[in-house]
């Protein structure tokens, strides 16, 4: 599949893996896809999200390219003992869930501290927020990528191929309908570990009405 990108290749930020993580991967069968990153900053959504293997499939494929990302966790989950030294080593951040506008401004707050001191970040999210089925994409990705001014970069999290695909980065319009369906587009065709607990590629908010069903 030809990459959808709104930003010029080659990507300028490259990184060294592991070629240990590499070789893990291909005794699974896996492939993993990256040409680098096209900003100091940007959001990474990982897609689909079914099952508690994606976790290993990803931190497997993080190593391997060597790209450092930040993700958000239960903040339930950084009080166990030694496993929550573990997901900050791993580059977790604990939050409270109950508001999901209170993680939204906590991210913008970062994006803008590291703009202004021309630093690194980038955050990679689950937007489905469960390995269970969910009738939508929840907008926190979205609300912040949009509000950051950052590129949004869709990862293919694809068990059907064994392929982890980071190649397709796009600028949000603020037209939700077809920021949406630029999505959809990248995930077409796009299998989970469990296909029935996939999402379809529409957000829950209702604010955004527009933003219709485009994938199941």
């Amino acid at each position: 599949m030809k990459p959808v990108s709104d930003f010029p290749t080659p990507y300028p930020l490259q990184f060294r893996g592991s070629r240990l993580a590499r070789w893990v991967l291909g005794l699974a069968g896996w492939k993993v896809h990256f040409e680098g990153l096209p900003a100091l900053q940007g959001v990474l959504v990982v897609y689909p999200h079914t099952s508690n293997w994606d976790f290993i499939v990803m931190i497997l494929a993080k190593w391997s390219v060597g790209v450092p990302v930040r993700f958000w966790g239960k903040d339930s989950l950084f009080r166990l003992p030694l496993f929550g030294r573990w997901l900050r080593w791993l580059g977790g951040v604990p939050v409270a869930r109950t508001s999901a506008q209170g993680v939204t401004t906590q991210a913008l707050d970062i994006f803008d501290e590291r703009r202004r001191s021309g630093r690194y970040f980038w955050l990679g999210l689950a937007p489905e927020g469960t390995r269970k089925y969910v009738p939508g994409l929840r907008s926190g990705f979205y609300r912040t990528a949009l509000a950051a001014g950052v590129p949004l970069g869709l990862i293919r999290l694809d068990y059907g191929r064994r392929e982890v695909t980071v190649r397709d980065f796009i600028a949000l319009s603020g037209d939700t309908a077809l920021d949406i369906a630029r999505m959809a587009a990248v995930y077409q065709g796009v299998q989970g570990r469990v296909p029935a607990h996939m999402a379809p590629v529409k957000l829950l908010d209702p604010s955004f009405n527009r933003a219709d069903t485009i994938v199941k």
